[in-house]
């Protein structure tokens, strides 16, 4: 059994990480001293990996209409969230805000986050694609 400490740094990531696969190929006994390693090494690994790589919450517009796509609901099936025809256009085209009462039935319904659909949209989301956009051209324009 190595010793066991927090990963601090990519190169230390990276040995865990290639230690763990190495322990997943043994297929260690229950109980076994590599078995316990192997536990605690996924524990830190996933400790650094949350730290390091943390995952933006969905945009709401995009966390429902990937909802309606799971579901197989089209435009229509969301009338009793958003309340009449034209503000299912408006919000799935972006025109739109949710409403308070939009959020809450979302999140019974559809089981959506609310902490998701709270989320601020419109200018902050434009100007962060804006960003992402400029970072992406700049990268081919270097080259």
């Amino acid at each position: 059994m190595s010793i066991l400490k927090v990963i601090k740094s990519k190169a230390e990531h990276k040995l865990a990480v290639e230690r763990l696969m190495a322990l997943m190929h043994l297929n260690p006994a229950s109980g076994s001293n590599e078995e316990n390693e192997l536990e605690v090494l996924s524990v830190l690994i996933e400790h650094y990996e949350r730290e390091q790589f943390p995952v933006d919450k969905p945009v709401p517009l995009e966390a429902i209409k990937f909802r309606m796509e799971q579901q197989g609901l089209q435009q229509k099936d969301m009338l009793k969230y958003f309340g009449s025809a034209s503000k299912v256009s408006e919000v799935l085209n972006g025109k739109r805000p949710l409403s308070l009462s939009m959020i809450r039935k979302l999140h019974q319904g559809l089981g959506i986050p609310a902490e998701v659909l709270i989320q601020e949209t419109g200018q902050a989301y434009k100007l962060a694609a804006i960003l992402k956009s400029d970072e992406i051209n700049q990268l081919f324009i270097n080259k």
